[in-house]
């Protein structure tokens, strides 16, 4: 500890408290103007530091049920958005899913240095390791309260206050530069796809799809028939998120034998599957089939004829938005009747949609390649971002530590 710090626990410094929610809850809670602001994860999320306004309000006689706080209290979620703290910069109501640090009378921190403190690994990791819960993890007073802090001099949270102000100033303008970029090489992407699909040659077809595509409906199985392995890939909408399935299904949490299920119910080799039911719809997930699949009710396929190459229908298809043909009033469904308007342009020369599919490819490999070196260097700016906190947190920031980006 550095010489005239003190190394204390939150709760001997701060006044900790849980929010609390009125039941029903919908009986207190308004739009209008007259209520008090009701803080809700939403609306904290949506914000990278401050507390302004919320959308929703909570009527006065629900105060008495629930947490009021105030200007210049920090908030801290103890479940979802775990550990991340939230400085109040208006009144407002908080449920039971946050806690309410505050200072005495008595001032300890400035609220900034404060907040870079609670926003640090030297606390979350505390909060990680203390936490209850594998799945969700909660925090709670008794394990906010015994976490251990330093408290420099105030003199000495002003200056390390202004290091970090113009260092993640810097940081927060490279990573923004990052993101862009990042953005950039996508969108140039998808606008050389969209190029290539609507200006089609002499030499091509435009067809309904149905007239060169195969629809194949999901199945049903019986849980008996589930395996932990097996030789048939058994694919659900929540299998597509899988770290190997972002492209093609690779594998899945389930399998089936083939042996034990009709042969007509697999999807065959360079289908392209997608969700048919549901909000899953709106994500417009499409993935290539390349082993033995079959898919579940939620789930259709979409399989090309040989009039057209599989690799050029998948770049087609991947423009394509699956919310222009869903129906219904509660719930979205698409049905093969839902593509009866839909049209494809190919060329009718495979050789050819087989030498757009190569120049496709070629700008998706080096597209790929900008996003891993985007994507490294935001993931390289979150490290430095940490690592001058942990320094901060430490005694050992210096000046100089501000330059780190020049």
């Amino acid at each position: 500890m550095k010489k005239g710090w003190e190394l204390k626990k939150l709760g001997e410094v701060l006044t900790i408290e849980r929010g609390g929610s009125p039941r029903p809850i919908n009986k207190y809670l308004t739009k209008s103007a007259n209520g008090i602001n009701w803080i809700k994860i939403s609306d904290a999320t949506a914000s990278e530091k401050y507390i302004y306004e919320t959308k929703e309000k909570i009527k006065l006689e629900g105060l008495h049920k629930t947490r009021v706080v105030n200007d210049g209290d920090f908030i801290l979620s103890n479940s979802m958005s775990f550990g991340r703290p939230y400085i109040m910069k208006t009144t407002g109501c908080i449920h039971d899913g946050w806690l309410v640090l505050r200072q005495s009378n008595k001032k300890i921190f400035e609220t900034e240095f404060l907040y870079y403190l609670l926003s640090s690994p030297i606390v979350f990791q505390q909060f990680n390791t203390l936490a209850a819960g594998s799945t969700v993890r909660n925090l709670n007073i008794a394990l906010v309260s015994s976490v251990n802090v330093p408290i420099p001099p105030l003199p000495e949270q002003k200056r390390i206050v202004s290091i970090l102000d113009e260092t993640f100033a810097r940081i927060t303008k490279a990573k923004a530069n990052a993101e862009k970029n990042l953005q950039n090489a996508r969108e140039l992407f998808e606008s050389y796809l969209q190029n290539v699909f609507a200006n089609p040659g002499e030499d091509w077809e435009v067809k309904i799809i149905k007239e060169v595509c195969e629809l194949k409906s999901g199945t049903t199985i019986s849980t008996s028939l589930e395996r932990d392995k097996g030789d048939v890939l058994y694919t659900k909408i929540a299998d597509m998120n899988l770290p190997e399935n972002t492209i093609e299904i690779n594998t899945s949490s389930r399998f089936v034998n083939r042996n034990e299920i009709k042969q007509n119910q697999i999807i065959p080799e360079g289908a392209i599957i997608f969700p048919k039911r549901g909000g899953a719809i709106a994500t417009n997930k499409k993935r290539k089939i390349i082993k033995p699949t079959i898919v579940d009710l939620n789930t259709m396929a979409i399989i090309p004829s040989k009039k057209i190459n599989k690799n050029y229908f998948f770049h087609w298809f991947q423009l394509f938005d699956l919310n222009t043909i869903s129906s219904g009033a509660n719930i979205p469904q698409i049905n093969n009747y839902s593509f009866d308007d839909v049209y494809i342009p190919y060329p009718i020369s495979l050789k050819e949609q087989q030498a757009i599919v190569h120049k496709i490819d070629s700008l998706s490999t080096e597209t790929k390649k900008l996003e891993t070196i985007y994507q490294q260097k935001i993931e390289a700016l979150d490290e430095v971002k940490k690592s001058i906190l942990q320094k901060a947190f430490s005694g050992e920031l210096k000046t100089t530590d501000k330059k780190v980006l020049a």
